[in-house]
C-alpha cells in the first residue's frame, strides 16, 4: 500500500531489520537479516499487553500509546534486538478492505477518480478521517482478446487515530519506520504458499477471529467473529478453577486434553466449535456451487492457533487440507530450533511478514 510505506521518514544502514506486530494480547518482533539472497533469523520474543495494565496474561487490552511503548521497549531489550530498521502492523480492526468491480478507466487519473466516488459507499466514517489507498487485482487474460469493460479494485482505508497511536508507540521505543502494512497482506506473505488457487486463512486473535478468503494473493472476502483465544482461556478457567495465566498455558500445551488423560469437551471446543463452524459457513458462501472458486486449503493462526491438537479437531469440519501457519519455514534457522519454531509460529506470522517485506526494501 502506498500510503503506508514512507510514512514516517528516517533510514538506517543496519542489515537487519524487525517486524512489529502490535496485537491486542501481545507484542511480537522478528529480527532478520539477509546472506547471500537467504532470509537468516537473528531473534524474535514476544511480551503480553495484559500486565502492562494491570490485567492477566494472554488477555486483550486497550492501552494507551506510552504503555505499549514501554511493553515495546522491554520486549526489544529482552529479545536482544540489535536494530531499530523496523517495519509495524496496522491491526485489521482499525481497516477496512473492500473487493469491488468498477468501470475501467482509460488513464489512471480517472480510474482514481472513480475509486474516490466509490469508496465513500464502503467507509462507514467521513473520508477525511481515514488513509486510503487502493489497487487493481491482476487478472489473467486470455491472449488475443481485448482487456474487460470492468476492473477488481481492492479499496484499502486506516483509520488516522490508529496511524497516529503506531507513531506514539514507535518514537516512544526510539525505532526508524518507513513500511506499515495491514496484518492480513504480512500474514499472507509469511504463510500462503498456494498464490493462484484460493485459501482460507483463519486468523484466531485474543478477542476475535478474522476469516479471509485469498485468492492470487488478494484478501476476496473476509468476515470477523467476536470470538478468540482469551474466551477459550476463560472457559477453561471456570471449568478448572484455575487462574487465567495457568489455563492459558493449558491451552497451549495440553489443548484438547486439558486435564491429563481427560477429554473435557465443554472447555476447549466449545468456542473452537463456533469458529470452525462459522469458517465453514464462509467458505460455502465463497464457493457458492462453483467449481472455479474451489477453496484449496485452511490455514490456521493467530495466537489461538497454537493449541495442541487444534489441527487435527479442525479436520472434522472440512473437506480439504487444514494445516498450521509455519512462517518460519521461509527463514533460514538452525535445524534444533526447528521444532520450537513450528509450535510457536501461528503466533508470529504477522511479525515474520513485516520483516520479510522490510528485506525487500533493503534490495
Amino acid at each position: 500500500m502506498s500510503f503506508l510505506s514512507n510514512f514516517l521518514g528516517g533510514t538506517s544502514k543496519s542489515s537487519s531489520v524487525i517486524g512489529v506486530d502490535v496485537g491486542s494480547s501481545s507484542i511480537k518482533v522478528v529480527q532478520l537479516k539477509r546472506e547471500r539472497g537467504v532470509a537468516v533469523l537473528e531473534t524474535y520474543g514476544e511480551l503480553s499487553l495484559g500486565p502492562y495494565g494491570g490485567g492477566e496474561m494472554g488477555q486483550a487490552t486497550n492501552l494507551p500509546a506510552d504503555k505499549i511503548a514501554e511493553t515495546l521497549r522491554d520486549l526489544l531489550r529482552e529479545a536482544d534486538v540489535t536494530t531499530i530498521d523496523a517495519a509495524i502492523s496496522i491491526p485489521f480492526s482499525h481497516s477496512l478492505l473492500t473487493l469491488v468491480e468498477l468501470p475501467r478507466a482509460k488513464t489512471p487519473a480517472e480510474q482514481k477518480t472513480i475509486v474516490e466516488l466509490e469508496a465513500r459507499k464502503y467507509i462507514p466514517v467521513p473520508v477525511a478521517e481515514v488513509q486510503l489507498d487502493w489497487f487493481a487485482v491482476p487478472e489473467p487474460l486470455p491472449q488475443g482478446k481485448a482487456l474487460p469493460p470492468k476492473v477488481k479494485i481492492l479499496i484499502v482505508a486506516v483509520q488516522n487515530d490508529e496511524l497516529s497511536l503506531l507513531q506514539s508507540v514507535i518514537t516512544g521505543a526510539h525505532l526508524l519506520v518507513d513500511t506499515y502494512e495491514i496484518e492480513i497482506f504480512s500474514t499472507i506473505r509469511s504463510v500462503v504458499d498456494e498464490l493462484v488457487k484460493p485459501v482460507i486463512v483463519v486468523d484466531i486473535g485474543a478477542s476475535a477471529t478474522k476469516i479471509y478468503v485469498v485468492e492470487r494473493g488478494v484478501v476476496a472476502m473476509s468476515h470477523n467473529i467476536p470470538q478468540g483465544g482469551q474466551d477459550v482461556t476463560r472457559t477453561i478457567a471456570g471449568a478448572h478453577s484455575i487462574p487465567i495465566a495457568k489455563a492459558e498455558v493449558l491451552k497451549k500445551t495440553n489443548g484438547f486434553k486439558i486435564v491429563p488423560d481427560t477429554y473435557d469437551k465443554n472447555t476447549i471446543e466449545l468456542v473452537y466449535a463456533q469458529i470452525f463452524e462459522e469458517t465453514k459457513r464462509v467458505l460455502d458462501q465463497y464457493e457458492g456451487g462453483l467449481k472455479e472458486k474451489q477453496v484449496s486449503g485452511i490455514v490456521l493462526t493467530g495466537g489461538g492457533g497454537v493449541t495442541k491438537d487444534l489441527v487435527t479437531y479442525a479436520r472434522q469440519f472440512f473437506s480439504v487440507e487444514v494445516k498450521l501457519a509455519d512462517p518460519f519455514a521461509k527463514v533460514q534457522a538452525p535445524e534444533f530450533m526447528r521444532p520450537l519454531l513450528r509450535e510457536i509460529g501461528p503466533e508470529f506470522a504477522v511479525a515474520v511478514g513485516l520483516a520479510l517485506r522490510k528485506l525487500e526494501t533493503l534490495q
